[in-house]
């Protein structure tokens, strides 16, 4: 059965660091079937029914300079037209063909049933003021504290080339300058926390001038998310304007539940069905004191602008360095 949407919503892009919670949020937020879930057209690694539009960087930063190209491309993935011919042509696998079948058959119901999408990219976390402006979207951007996110990378061993971005001179010019040293130095660290911290400063040092120059964007924490989840996410329907609705309840306490594991699996590093509340406190568990203190030291001055203090706080019985 379709789901009848009476009310016309505007499209939405949640977006923030990988690793940062928006797979979470965004399928939250689509929980009531108000629109059609579209994971990452700027992935590179995306397939290309979703979006046609070529990606050659993680976190492209697109503006009205560079739009050519990404701007029908988006309208079309906007308007849930799935690329049939272009996914058929580019099939290897048994697995490509069953995300081309999920993905077609979400953009079909989407379109059926009067859905705008919402999108979940963080690599477009650069991008977001031309998403607003050019495409409509609501803008909803997701913060994680700095130790949760480099301890996620440390557990998962990702680490970050970031040519991509210093090869970018649009997203420099238009805001990475005053990250360049710091992202040059990262990028010939080894140490994969040093490395998280100078990714992390760029992405959330722009959020913090959005947040300043953008009053129509929402920016929520992942942890006050984790804290309360059935709160927290009525707060941002309200301020979306969705309706809360019981199964968007529902789907939010199965997500969030003490009953789920606390920590995400390697295999399946996509799941969000966790104990939002265990998940908290990972961190704590996946690097030292003296690794906290270092990462601290190096995001302070963006950090300040999201956490306290007291979100800093380790509990007295640390991991050891090889933990």
């Amino acid at each position: 059965m379709s789901y009848s949407n009476p009310v016309t919503h505007p499209p939405i892009l949640v977006t923030g660091a990988h690793r940062s919670g928006t797979t979470w949020v965004g399928r939250m937020l689509a929980a009531s079937g108000t629109h059609a879930y579209v994971s990452e057209p700027l992935n590179r690694w995306r397939r290309p029914g979703v979006m046609r539009a070529a990606v050659t960087h993680w976190y492209t930063c697109i503006t009205t300079e560079n739009e050519g190209e990404y701007l029908p491309a988006f309208r079309d993935t906007l308007a849930l037209r799935y690329g049939l011919g272009r996914e058929l042509l580019s099939l290897r696998s048994p697995k490509d063909a069953g995300r081309m079948l999920r993905d077609a058959t979400i953009f079909a119901r989407g379109r059926l049933s009067g859905q705008p999408a919402l999108l979940k990219d963080p690599f477009a976390s650069f991008s977001t003021e031309w998403f607003a402006d050019r495409l409509g979207c609501k803008m909803v951007l997701v913060a994680r504290h700095p130790a949760a996110f480099a301890s996620s990378l440390k557990r998962l061993n990702w680490s970050f080339d970031f040519d991509d971005l210093l090869a970018q001179p649009l997203l420099m010019r238009a805001w990475l300058e005053p990250h360049r040293a710091a992202l040059t130095a990262a990028k010939e660290s080894k140490d994969i926390l040093v490395r998280a911290g100078a990714l992390w400063n760029a992405i959330y040092d722009v959020f913090h001038q959005l947040r300043q120059r953008r009053p129509d964007f929402i920016v929520v924490r992942h942890e006050d998310l984790s804290r309360n989840p059935v709160a927290g996410y009525l707060a941002l329907y309200q301020q979306l304007g969705l309706p809360f609705t019981a199964r968007a309840e529902a789907r939010i306490l199965k997500a969030s539940s003490a009953e789920n594991p606390g920590e995400v699996s390697r295999e399946n590093i996509y799941n969000v069905n966790l104990d939002s509340q265990a998940n908290l406190k990972n961190w704590q568990k996946r690097i030292t004191a003296d690794e906290t203190a270092a990462l601290r030291a190096q995001t302070a001055a963006v950090a300040a602008h999201f956490y306290t203090d007291a979100d800093w706080d380790q509990p007295t019985t640390q991991p050891t360095q090889t933990q």
